[in-house]
């Protein structure tokens, strides 16, 4: 069994759901970061969930500010996903994902 340490990055560019992390095929990951970033000129609110549970829902980011969304270990199993949305129209938020994969 491969153990790998990744990063995925992602942009939201609007108020729809923004895929930051799809474990692949043979794939389990543990998510180990989940950063958030305010890249816009508003305050943003912002959902992160995986399937149709929320880790974090209608949490404000501030103008220049960051969140990191994980206090602990996520388990993230083949064909699961992690999504991210926004409330601004021009999304505003930059996501960065760290992860241990193993296949």
């Amino acid at each position: 069994m491969a153990n790998v340490f990744k990063n995925e990055l992602a942009s939201c560019t609007d108020d729809s759901a923004t895929i930051a992390y799809t474990a692949g095929a043979s794939t389990t990951a543990i998510l180990i970061g989940c950063n958030l970033s305010n890249t816009g000129a508003a305050d943003i609110a912002v959902d992160v969930a995986m399937g149709n549970k929320y880790i974090i829902k209608g949490v404000t980011i501030p103008v220049g500010s960051a969140l990191s969304v994980l206090e602990g270990k996520i388990v993230v199993e083949t064909g699961q996903a992690l999504v991210v949305v926004s409330d601004s129209a021009t999304g505003d938020c930059d996501v960065i994902v760290s992860m241990l994969e193993q296949s």
